[in-house]
């Protein structure tokens, strides 16, 4: 992509002639109203606004006028016009597009790094590190045919790491890490009674929830436990804190490190040997998973926005949807990249896929005929699971 700030003028003049009678039409109609100003200020505060302004973004109109005009052009326009606008579109205030994110392996330093690939610059940029170095046992002698899990699911924006091993195979992680795209921060969540590894992890809207697992040794208690926490109720000192909920009926699921796929109210669990279940989050009961819908579970598992959930066949390299109606798994395409994938996440109309070589492959299952293409990893690092999340904000672009 050339590093020229200004695309030719007339792309300028153009997409500004467009927005000009929406502009001045928004100006006239929030003229002294207020637009949610102790949101604005929330997020304002961590900005400095002047610094973000060299010159008005529409020339005529005061800049919050102009932010809704520009919200509504996609951020692609927006990046090839000139640098204001491209600062805008990694502002704190400004609607965030998506971005892929990967938790990475690097064998150098046996060190987890978070990285954030930009679809604007097609570049890879390194996300703040959280407080702690994470140094957890991905590679062991012991297990030469595959990697000990790190577990991390996305939820209401954030990516919370969950589960992991320590060097002295103990869980490694007490308390949930959460990362927040929007903010470039960590923090933490509320302490788990029983930290855990080899658990199943997923989510259900704002919910996160972990199931079954192993602690420091193997207990029953925990083999059939299922907790959840609620990130909307981080703010509440009685509600920051995991929630017992009906225990699953036996431990089966607990040698495995499962995600939990989030799909219309359920938490939809595959075991290893194939043995699945639903959890009905607003009834708190466990269900029988249907015969159709276990059977084509043959690799990594997503859900589109929670409603329709996308599989790999990772032997055959096949995309598959599932149709509830009939309880069967149809065949979208064929991709050979897909056969070996291990992790897959979904938003926004695209799939982001891990393969078996390490390869990162998204499909764009919108587009008729769906369209995919790979997103080249940074060298030397081994991808290990795979979000899309809201973009980075930058303060210092």
């Amino acid at each position: 992509m050339s590093n020229n700030n200004k695309t030719p003028p007339i792309l300028s003049s153009q997409i500004c002639t467009q927005l000009l009678p929406l502009a001045f039409k928004l100006y006239h109609s929030y003229m002294g109203k207020s637009l949610n100003p102790s949101k604005r200020q929330k997020l304002i505060a961590h900005y400095d606004h002047r610094h973000l302004q060299e010159q008005p973004l529409i020339p005529g109109l005061p800049d919050h006028v102009a932010e809704l005009c520009l919200s509504r052009v996609h951020p692609s326009l927006l990046y090839s016009v000139c640098r204001s606008w491209r600062r805008l579109i990694y502002c704190p205030f400004f609607p965030p597009f998506r971005s892929f994110y990967a938790l990475f392996f690097s064998s150098s330093d046996n060190e987890i790094q978070l990285l954030s690939f930009d679809p604007m610059s097609s570049r890879w940029e390194t996300v703040p590190p959280p407080p702690n170095p994470l140094r957890l046992l991905v590679h062991h002698p012991s297990f030469l045919c595959r990697n000990l899990p790190v577990q991390s699911i996305s939820v209401s924006g954030n990516l919370v790491l969950l589960a992991g091993t320590a060097p002295n195979f103990n869980p490694a992680i007490s308390r949930p890490l959460i990362f927040s795209p929007l903010s470039c921060s960590w923090s933490l969540g509320p302490p788990m009674a029983t930290p855990r590894r080899w658990c199943a992890a997923g989510a259900s809207g704002p919910t996160v929830y972990v199931a079954s697992g192993i602690g420091s040794n193997f207990s029953t208690d925990v083999a059939r436990s299922l907790e959840k926490w609620d990130l909307w109720e981080e703010d509440e000192m009685d509600d920051f804190r995991w929630k017992k909920m009906r225990q699953l009926k036996d431990g089966r699921f607990s040698t495995d490190a499962i995600h939990a796929v989030g799909w219309r109210q359920k938490l939809c669990m595959v075991n290893v040997a194939k043995q699945g279940t639903l959890y009905d989050v607003t009834n708190d009961i466990w269900e029988q998973m249907p015969e159709g819908m276990v059977g084509g579970w043959r690799g990594p598992v997503a859900a589109m926005d929670e409603e329709v959930l996308y599989a790999v066949d990772e032997d055959k390299g096949l995309l598959t949807r599932y149709n509830q109606d009939s309880d069967n798994w149809e065949v979208i395409m064929e991709v050979e990249n897909l056969r070996g994938a291990c992790q897959m996440a979904a938003a926004g109309g695209r799939l982001c896929v891990i393969c078996g070589d390490g390869e990162i492959l998204v499909i764009d299952v919108v587009a008729a005929p769906p369209k995919f293409w790979t997103v080249q990893r940074p060298a030397e690092l081994e991808p290990l699971a795979v979000h899309i999340l809201p973009r980075l904000s930058r303060l210092d672009f």
